[in-house]
């Protein structure tokens, strides 16, 4: 039954690549729905197959579809592309790494370099996929809905995990995979790593994905997916059956992942999402809410959740003391070397090798490796993706409303993850996300609502 997942992780590869064979490069996001939630899954069965000659191969299943999908659309483009500020900043941010590849900085050779501006700077790729295609091409109600049903599949599995009190990952060549391909030696009480435990030592979970922390991301991401699409012109918020369990699943996902980033995240979520639409008796529950879970912190919780949650307050316990570490060594280097030290020298290509420099952190990685002015390219394009999310929101209707409303919500709830995590490194979040801020763009020039071509287009 597991190995399931690796042929849904090449089969939808390989549909999307037949697809864009076809001139319908919209089925992209098929491969990003349904392969990349189980990425590091797939690739940890394929490699217990005993197909780990081929990972190379498989890992870049992601960045091979949408180089070719890109080059695909420049192709056939057929007018000219408007740039706008977040056209300019995205690229701005692209050639400024890229040049960081012929410096002579940090200690690795080209190839991790390349490497490292992968992992850095791959997401304009993504971005300006989403900006070349036809926005008709894509039905958005059909791809929420699609990634509605993911997050109840991983729902379902988070659940006999629970009930079983058994990481999926157990079962899966986690462990292995990691050991053969990035040097990482199994760590924590259940021989996976310590993110599958808390500090004091409550069980993490992780369903389909690559670890509990994507999972409490990638649940943001079906939050932001659902109230986008079950949300009228008129604000109002209509559920059906699918809508109702993916809700519940997402409580669900969010409580057992036990990633306080993340739960923050998802109530700050709902509480925006309850600003913009002018839902004044949702954030009265939030407010009365908010005063009772103080009073129930500080007069009633004890054990291990309240140990957590003050731990968290007061950075005491092992992993937000790692954090605060993490990021003074990362501030350090970049105050020593504000252009930088060098592509790789923070984030995945020097953790697979044991000698990172910072970490914990979105922009103290980018800062570490390309210095402050890429920081604050990425920041600009980060603030510059909310105000254009608002604008689009509050003046447009129909299919560029709910995709703004999509775009703000999980641009809003990865802040507090992007300060704790290498947030770009949960591929399906990141590259969905990235795919829907260049599309949201290109629908901004239509002043009148497209009409979504028939059902069987992604």
């Amino acid at each position: 039954m597991l190995y399931l997942i690796p042929c849904v992780y090449v089969f939808s590869f390989l549909f999307a690549g037949y697809q864009l064979f076809q001139h319908k490069p919209q089925f992209i996001l098929r491969f990003f729905i349904f392969g990349l939630p189980i990425y590091i899954t797939a690739l940890s069965l394929l490699n217990q197959m005993g197909l780990g000659g081929l990972m190379p191969l498989f890992q870049g299943f992601k960045e091979l579809i949408v180089v070719t999908a890109l080059g695909y659309l420049i192709y056939n483009q057929t007018s000219k592309i408007q740039l706008t500020l977040i056209d300019k900043l995205v690229l701005a941010f692209f050639i400024y790494t890229s040049l960081y590849v012929f410096l002579p900085l940090g200690d690795h050779g080209f190839t991790q370099k390349l490497l490292g501006l992968k992992s850095l700077s791959f997401f304009p790729l993504i971005y300006f996929t989403g900006r070349f295609i036809h926005p008709k091409l894509v039905n958005l109600n059909a791809n929420f809905s699609y990634i509605l049903i993911v997050s109840i599949v991983a729902g379902m599995v988070l659940l006999l995990e629970t009930i079983t009190n058994v990481h999926l990952q157990t079962y899966t060549g986690y462990a292995e995979f990691f050991i053969r391909f990035f040097d990482t030696e199994p760590s924590g009480n259940f021989g996976l790593s310590w993110t599958f435990e808390t500090s004091n030592g409550l069980k993490r979970f992780a369903s389909i994905y690559g670890g509990p922390l994507e999972l409490g991301v990638n649940t943001l991401f079906t939050l932001a997916a659902l109230l986008a699409l079950y949300t009228k012109d008129n604000f109002k918020f209509q559920l059906n059956q699918l809508g109702v369990i993916a809700l519940l699943v997402s409580l669900l996902s969010i409580v057992f992942a036990i990633s306080r980033a993340s739960f923050v995240s998802y109530f700050l979520m709902i509480y925006v999402y309850a600003l913009v639409t002018k839902k004044s008796q949702l954030l009265q529950v939030f407010y009365y809410g908010g005063i009772g879970v103080v009073l129930l912190v500080l007069f009633f919780l004890s054990g291990d959740i309240y140990d957590l949650i003050i731990g968290t307050i007061n950075f005491s316990d092992n992993s937000s003391a790692y954090h605060v570490l993490q990021w003074l060594d990362g501030l350090e280097a970049i105050a020593a070397k504000p252009l930088g030290m060098g592509l790789g020298m923070s984030g995945r290509v020097s953790g697979a090798v044991g000698d990172n420099i910072g970490g914990e952190n979105q922009l103290i990685i980018i800062g570490v490796q390309a210095g402050i002015i890429a920081v604050l390219l990425y920041v600009a394009i980060y603030i510059a993706l909310i105000r254009f999310s608002i604008q689009q929101f509050n003046i447009k209707k129909g299919k560029i409303r709910k995709l703004a409303l999509c775009l703000l919500l999980i641009k809003i709830g990865m802040i507090i993850p992007t300060f704790t995590a290498n947030a770009e490194s949960y591929v399906y979040n990141a590259y969905i996300t990235w795919f829907l801020a260049g599309l949201l763009n290109t629908m901004s020039f239509y002043k009148t609502e497209t009409k979504q071509i028939v059902p069987q287009h992604g």
